[in-house]
């Protein structure tokens, strides 16, 4: 797989990783808010939740995982059972390997293309988020843009030729 391709999934994943980061500090600030609310409500006093908690995180989850998938498939992390292939010949692996890879690539932008379409649909009806009121379609591009990556990667992968276990990191 070419360096460039695998380096664009690296740091969209770091991008991810950093969404998800701040879902984890706006959790501790909402969970923080909730403890001093019941310490005020000892002496009378009241402190609110962050409003609208549910709605960035519902957000942004939806944004941030699949911005994981293409780095995974760079590193051949996803799952795979090779119990039938294990006494299988090097070049009946490849041939399946490569297959697979090729549908990872086609399912992945079937899935974008459903995605673009809810994009749409979300956007054409004005779609918000209940407390905030945030334009929920702009969160559909992280997405897109995280299953058309992972096409391009799975493609990458393929037209190298380079076998599973040789492109998985070994500790």
């Amino acid at each position: 797989m070419t360096g460039f391709i695998a380096s664009l999934a690296r740091i969209w994943a770091i991008l991810g990783g950093i969404i998800l980061i701040t879902i984890v500090v706006v959790t501790v600030v909402n969970v923080g808010a909730f403890a001093l609310d019941r310490l005020a409500r000892l002496a009378g006093g009241e402190v609110p939740a962050l409003p609208g908690y549910e709605d960035y995180v519902r957000l942004a989850v939806g944004a941030a995982i699949p911005m994981l998938l293409p780095w995974c498939q760079a590193q051949r992390g996803h799952l795979a059972v090779d119990l039938f292939l294990a006494r299988a010949p090097a070049a009946f692996k490849r041939g399946i390997d490569r297959i697979s890879l090729l549908l990872m690539a086609a399912l992945a932008l079937f899935l974008a293309y459903w995605m673009v379409l809810g994009l749409l649909e979300t956007r054409d009806d004005g779609t918000l988020s209940p407390v905030l009121g945030w334009q929920e379609w702009p969160f559909y591009i992280t997405g897109i843009i995280s299953l058309a990556l992972w096409s391009l990667v799975s493609l990458a992968q393929a037209a190298s030729g380079e076998p599973a276990s040789e492109s998985i990191p070994h500790a």
